[in-house]
């Protein structure tokens, strides 16, 4: 049971912050929210949809509210 939870978050790690304006992290972030809420949902035994968009969504803000520095992408 920790293997797949250690790949989704090598997964995570390895696409963090993709992306140069905080538009293109938002969308990043959210599509890399989506997959781990999802993944952990269903890891877990938990709703996937549910997870994919309380994922989704925090991906989005925490993307679009980072700045270049941040994110060491300047």
């Amino acid at each position: 049971m920790l293997k797949p939870a250690m790949i989704i978050l090598a997964a995570a790690l390895s696409l963090a912050a993709c992306g140069r304006d905080p538009g293109t992290r938002a969308l990043s972030g959210g599509a890399l929210g989506a997959g781990l809420g999802a993944g952990t949902a269903a890891i877990t035994g938990g709703n996937v949809g549910t997870g994919a968009i309380i994922g989704g969504v925090g991906g989005a803000a925490i993307g679009g509210l980072t700045n270049c520095h941040a994110v060491g992408r300047c």
